[in-house]
């Protein structure tokens, strides 16, 4: 079958929405398919700013507390779990695909694995390039998952979703989400790419639930310029993970920041994590956020 002719605003249940923001044309997902009582989390960035670890490590900290998560990963590169299963899964789209696209014929185990410390996962893929809309695999991932009862269970939902918010289909996991975390450094370019998260947050906010979480610092010892962007557009850092070796080498060897060998500096950003996950179970306050100009955030940032 071919992916382009069933990705359409129009097809599987995936309607067209010009209601969250001026001239656009967002796709807006099945009404009927919720996710349930699971608090949901849709992780933002600037595309290699470290989603994938911070949402991953994020997922590890609330099965730490004792909660049945469940991570997403929307992003054609499908390595959101690549630490948390040590492999590549097959994506949605893939088994899909091997269906002919018929997704009764789908068991859970086709598509959904056991991470560690009993983090389900599942990486909804993505279109080939330029052939289709973000907004349909995100849909059809959740519908998947609501049809084989797999929500009903779950406390928590983490989205990673692909970099920078350029269309409505990866925006599509804000019409899911409770709260939206912005992962970024202490840069003008990933702060820029924050402004545009911002800006689609806030459009999504007109017609669903989700509203701004807060910021998440990584890889920086400073957070002076996230820290003067916040206090312009009212945001605030929730945590702020520094740039250690050790976080780069857990990478490589498929591991979550939890199974590392013991160090001082490992430990903290063990805590750190841990202390995020309860805040956000505990419930982080919403944000409202006013995305600032482009001319504004050059005049603003790198200039004393």
């Amino acid at each position: 079958m071919n992916f382009a002719a069933i990705a359409g605003c129009a097809e599987a249940g995936v309607g067209c929405l010009g209601g969250d923001g001026d001239g656009s044309v967002q796709v807006r997902l099945d009404p009927a398919v919720k996710i349930g009582t699971a608090k949901v989390f849709a992780v933002y960035g600037k595309g290699g700013i470290g989603k994938s670890t911070t949402s991953s490590n994020l997922s590890v900290a609330f099965s730490k507390l004792g909660k049945r998560v469940l991570q997403i990963g929307c992003d054609p590169k499908h390595d959101s779990t690549f630490t948390l299963t040590k492999q590549l899964v097959p994506t949605v789209i893939d088994v899909l695909e091997t269906v002919d696209f018929h997704a009764e014929e789908l068991r859970p185990e086709d598509f959904v694995y056991q991470g560690y410390n009993g983090v389900m996962c599942v990486e909804a893929g993505g279109p080939p390039a330029g052939t289709g809309c973000g907004g349909y695999v995100v849909g059809q991932t959740v519908k998947l998952l609501k049809e084989h009862h797999l929500l009903e269970d779950t406390d928590v939902v983490i989205f990673d979703v692909l970099g920078d918010v350029v269309c409505g289909g990866f925006a599509a996991p804000l019409q899911h989400a409770d709260r939206a975390l912005i992962v970024t450094a202490n840069d003008f370019d990933s702060i820029f790419a924050m402004n545009r998260i911002i800006a689609a947050i806030q459009a999504k906010a007109r017609n669903y639930k989700v509203r701004l979480g807060g910021v998440i610092a990584n890889r920086s010892a400073a957070t002076d310029q996230i820290d003067k962007f916040n206090d312009v557009v009212g945001l605030k850092t929730m945590a702020c993970f520094p740039d250690l070796d050790v976080i780069r080498r857990s990478r490589l060897k498929k591991s979550t920041l939890f199974e590392m060998d013991s160090s001082p500096e490992l430990d903290s950003v063990q805590a750190e994590y841990l202390r995020l996950a309860a805040a956000l179970w505990a419930g982080a306050e919403p944000l409202t956020a006013a995305p600032m100009k482009d001319r504004d955030i050059f005049d603003l940032l790198g200039f004393d």
